[in-house]
């Protein structure tokens, strides 16, 4: 390959939310999937608390071979800020140093608040600077799970029943039990990963679970409890997105929550999943409606109940959106990157095509920059 053609790639990795662990995790697969031949890599750490750093032990590690990056990355390192890794890229490709990185892509394995929400995606739109993934409005209204199903309702997108109440509204819980009945799910409206979702059998439980998700957001979502399958579709692109095979999970607790996510092997995962043609048709195309509806880019996972049978007995509603995720879990047995394996796009290529969507969307949204100036 043409040394002008090299990349440089910031993969930023921890973050502030619950889901910093993930993040960390996320982030070291994914270095040892670039290929060094076509990438120079620089890695940036965000501490819990907040504190840039450049994480220099991951870039050492990487220096010596990929196999010798750990499992899990550690956020720490030398002070610093996206700001000075940025022009630190500008300056090496300026004086022609022989590495050819010339084109600089933004790697953001944050996954939650403070990463996935639209915060760093407008740091980085004023920075300038190609990212992979949704923009600033797609990655907030998906972060934003109730205005998520607000936009998927206008859309007429089927989805589970919902209410979604302030920290000041709670007093409200025992109307929103009635309209939803029992069990229903309770969660923090902003965070992911599962992370403060509870399923509520009583009122009691229901309230419990309120003040606990206040812990994670101001505001809480109350969702009907559905009897179907979990279903899950990746999506891949920018204007012309294309859907995965559909994958399926089971469970291997009460429902698919954090410690079945990533603690323990009770989950199974079912790809592709035992579906219809025309039902993996019906399911790959809401996948694309959805990622739509919210503007979403670059790539998301789009989760679904199948609701064959009501609790009741009656028939059900079909395919339901649950949510969009749009940085999702991204280890090589996470769903995302498994499906797109199942649909012939393997760990590392698929890293690859994202990269080249970041810089395609970079460019055609440059345009309307330039026109203003």
């Amino acid at each position: 390959m043409n040394s002008r053609s090299r990349t440089h790639v910031i993969v930023i990795f921890g973050g502030e939310s619950a889901e910093h662990d993930v993040s960390c995790v996320t982030a070291a697969h994914v270095l040892r999937a670039l290929d060094p031949d076509r990438y120079d890599v620089t890695t940036v750490a965000i501490s819990r608390s907040g504190a840039w750093m450049l994480a220099e032990g991951a870039m050492a590690a990487l220096s010596r071979g990929r196999d010798t990056l750990p499992e899990r990355l550690e956020a720490a390192g030398r002070p610093s800020s996206l700001g000075d890794v940025i022009a630190s890229a500008a300056r090496t490709a300026a004086a022609g140093d022989g590495s050819g990185a010339a084109r600089t892509v933004v790697l953001p394995l944050l996954h939650g608040p403070m990463g996935e929400d639209g915060t760093v995606q407008g740091m980085l739109d004023l920075a300038h600077v190609a990212y992979v993934g949704a923009g600033v409005l797609g990655s907030a209204v998906s972060m934003d799970k109730a205005t998520t199903k607000r936009v998927l309702a206008a859309e007429g997108i089927a989805q589970p029943e919902f209410v979604a109440l302030r920290a000041d509204e709670l007093a409200r819980i025992g109307d929103v039990v009635a309209q939803l009945g029992l069990p229903l799910f309770v969660k923090p409206a902003n965070m992911g990963s599962s992370v403060g979702v509870a399923k509520a059998k009583t009122l009691d439980e229901a309230v419990t679970a309120a003040h606990a998700a206040l812990a994670y957001d101001e505001w809480v979502l109350f969702e009907e409890a559905i009897t179907g399958r979990e279903i899950e579709v990746a999506v891949l692109g920018n204007r012309e997105p294309r859907a995965s095979v559909a994958g399926e999970i089971i469970p291997g607790r009460e429902f698919y929550d954090y410690e079945d996510k990533y603690i323990g092997d009770g989950a199974k995962l079912l790809i592709p999943a035992p579906l219809s043609e025309a039902e993996s048709a019906e399911v790959r195309n809401m996948a694309l409606q959805v990622f739509r509806a919210v503007r979403a880019e670059g790539m998301a996972r789009v989760d679904f109940f199948y609701e064959q049978t009501r609790a009741d007995g009656t028939k059900g509603r079909g395919f339901l959106c649950n949510e969009i995720n749009t940085i999702p879990g991204f280890t090589p047995i996470s769903m995302y990157p498994k499906l797109w394996q199942a649909s012939g796009v393997a760990y590392a290529a698929l890293i690859d095509e994202l990269i080249e969507l970041a810089l395609e969307r970079h460019e055609r949204r440059a345009r309307f920059r330039n026109t203003h100036r």
